[in-house]
């Protein structure tokens, strides 16, 4: 609930996958994908309920055993790789017998998207008045450095060349969906093909909380990120615990 307005979490995650075997189920850090989905979700103080829409018998046993609700199973018509992200949702608001003023899309690919983030972008999209807001973060390459190749193997530049800028500190700020966090109101959602739209609001996520899982390389960096991010609130307690710990936090960084 934020305000008097009541919002759902939904958290989808079909069994199959085709660029990493059982994904929603693989583990980073200890955890499975669908674990730290559900942990982040009911994290979040603006979620009234947390919902699971999967067709797979082990990840909605997992789902479960970390507290999410599963009213419902997935059609099979609705768990294939064709299958569009907007028909679940849809599905799951128009199966449950309570109605929700907004309903969060959440995705266990995004594994280091937290409860803050959920309320952040809840909180956005109510506070702007928009019909619904995407978590964005900055992308490994701008636009502006990026090209097409041709069938001769020339690069044609995917903005006009007068966009071409050399020197990163002369770009425009520029930002991209990370998968991570899509809210929107119920009553808007259920007749768009998109969360996307023209009066849709971002929710700026730093690179560190962006990471998508898409391959078996993700699943890589995600460790390392899980490792750093561990790292970094060890730092922060120790620091919190006593001041005098800011030098042992900051041990073997270069003083100059």
């Amino acid at each position: 609930m934020i305000g008097n307005l009541s919002v759902l979490g939904l958290i989808t995650a079909r069994g199959g996958s085709k660029g990493v075997h059982r994904k929603n189920l693989r583990e980073v850090g200890g955890k499975s994908l669908i674990a730290r989905a559900v942990e982040a979700a009911r994290a979040a103080a603006c979620l009234d309920r947390v919902v699971l829409s999967s067709d797979d018998p082990e990840i909605i046993q997992a789902a479960i055993l970390r507290g999410c609700d599963v009213p419902f199973v997935r059609p099979a018509e609705l768990a294939t790789a064709d299958a569009g992200s907007m028909d679940v949702v849809r599905h799951a608001l128009e199966t449950l017998p309570e109605r929700y003023d907004f309903v969060v899309l959440l995705q266990p690919t995004s594994p280091f998207c937290t409860g803050e983030d959920i309320d952040g972008a809840v909180r956005l999209c109510v506070e702007s008045g928009a019909p619904s807001c995407v978590s964005v973060c900055p992308p490994a390459k701008p636009p502006h450095w990026n090209f097409e190749l041709g069938g001769n193997g020339r690069m044609k530049p995917i903005l006009p060349a007068h966009y071409l800028i050399p020197r990163r500190q002369d770009l425009p700020q520029v930002f991209a969906p990370n998968g991570a966090v899509y809210a929107a109101r119920c009553e808007w959602i259920v007749n768009q093909p998109s969360f996307m739209s023209p009066e849709t609001v971002a929710y700026v996520m730093p690179t560190e909380r962006s990471l998508d899982i898409d391959c078996e390389f993700d699943l890589v960096l995600a460790e390392a990120v899980a490792s750093w991010l561990e790292r970094a609130s060890e730092d922060r307690d120790a620091v919190a615990a006593h001041p005098r710990a800011r030098k042992v936090a900051g041990r073997g960084r270069p003083s100059g």
